[in-house]
């Protein structure tokens, strides 16, 4: 903690991140923000426009709202010719049933469908200007207002059939993204200040330093030490940048980002991450034994420092299909499956919960394989001077 260069990027971090967003909404606020403005059109059969303008402003959203009297037959070939557009079509069964249609354009505000719920407070309150107070007619009220996303696909457009999409879909998303992006964060976080290790042991090694610690302490207890270490310094890393980072994506989304993080598949996906770490932590202490000094690593050590981004390779099969083949073959493998689980289950609405267990499983056991490995590998490499291990000389150690 008394280490300058940690300090330093244990506040620097969080504010350049806070610094590109910024930059990025300063130069998108201009003319360039004006043109992405949500344009949304509402079919208005209940006289209730005026109240749901109302609401929009209150709200200051991003939104340039007109009746309109094009019809659901129509609609899909209004959308075409449009972007950022969206059809709202309110009538007797949006009061009745609490069920209005909602018609989107292919380029829409990833946002919109959790936006539409400040239309919900001026329907509801003309469902109770109708209503009796008895239970039955209460039961619209309780029920809420579901906006129903009944876009068509561009390529289907013209169709005679189509099929209807809940608006809770994106909000969903939106529920899964933030704890998997919670996550991640942490990973990567605790993973790269993990990679310190890498060089803490070479550099002991460098400064002669390893036999005297060793002189009062196991080459084990050494190994246990620094993994424990840099994982508290990575997690003190993520707190301080949540800590900064957080009120901010509050105040720059009007999202309940506090909600949507803490669900119970929050823990899920952060074991995966602690497990993610303490395999790394294993890889790089073991292997940081072995050098000389960090500056004359070889392709061997190279490529090892290069493991927790190995995930990228999955990452466009993953997009394209979350369950396929690829996707699930990525969460066997121990050194990508961390980040292809949160990106997988980030994406899934259904998580595949055997599959997932078994990946975790894989982990568990993958961890406690290569701390066996590395307690070999330090013991032996840590006290080696004068040259870098090769790969021959580390596999005779795990021999002994």
């Amino acid at each position: 903690m008394k280490n300058k260069t940690y300090l330093i990027g244990l506040l620097s971090t969080p504010i350049i991140f806070i610094a590109f967003m910024f930059l990025g909404s300063l130069f998108g606020s201009s003319s360039t923000y004006d043109e992405r403005m949500t344009h949304v059109l509402v079919n208005d059969q209940v006289g209730i426009f005026t109240e749901l303008e109302a609401a929009a402003n209150e709200s200051d959203l991003n939104w340039d709202m007109a009746q309109t009297d094009v019809t659901e037959a129509e609609v899909l070939a209004e959308l075409t010719t449009k972007e950022d557009t969206a059809f709202l079509f309110i009538n007797e069964r949006g009061i009745n049933e609490g069920l209005v249609s909602v018609y989107t354009s292919e380029e829409i505000d990833v946002f919109f469908h959790n936006q539409l719920q400040v239309l919900a407070a001026p329907i509801q309150a003309m469902q109770l200007q109708k209503l009796d107070l008895s239970v039955e007619e209460l039961a619209p009220f309780l029920r809420g207002v579901t906006f129903m996303d009944e876009t068509i696909a561009e390529e289907e457009i013209g169709a005679t059939e189509g099929e209807e999409l809940e608006a809770s879909d994106s909000g969903n998303f939106i529920e899964r993204l933030v704890p998997g992006a919670f996550a991640g964060f942490i990973m990567i976080s605790i993973v790269f200040t993990g990679m310190a290790i890498f060089q803490s042991a070479s550099q002991e090694k460098k400064d002669k330093l390893a036999e005297i610690i060793l002189s009062s302490i196991t080459p084990s207890e050494l190994m246990q030490g620094k993994i424990v270490g840099y994982f508290v310094l990575g997690v003190i890393q993520s707190i301080v940048s949540i800590i900064i980072v957080l009120p901010f994506l509050i105040g720059r989304y009007d999202l309940p980002i506090i909600e949507y993080l803490f669900v119970p598949e929050l823990v899920v996906l952060l074991t995966i991450s602690v497990l993610g770490f303490l395999l790394f932590a294993a890889i790089f202490v073991g292997i940081g034994a072995t050098m000389e000094d960090i500056g004359t690593a070889g392709n061997f050590q190279g490529m090892v420092m290069m493991l927790p981004f190995s995930p990228a390779i999955f990452i466009a099969p993953i997009l394209n299909d979350p369950s396929g083949l690829f996707a699930q073959i990525g969460s066997y493998i121990p050194f990508t499956s961390p980040g292809v689980l949160i990106l997988r289950l980030t994406l899934l609405e259904e998580w595949p919960w055997m599959e997932v267990i078994i990946a975790i499983a894989i982990l568990i056991l993958s961890v406690w394989f290569f701390m066996k490995l590395a307690g070999k590998i330090f013991k032996v490499g840590i006290l080696l001077y004068g040259k870098n291990a090769t790969p021959g000389e580390i596999i005779k150690w795990l021999r002994v």
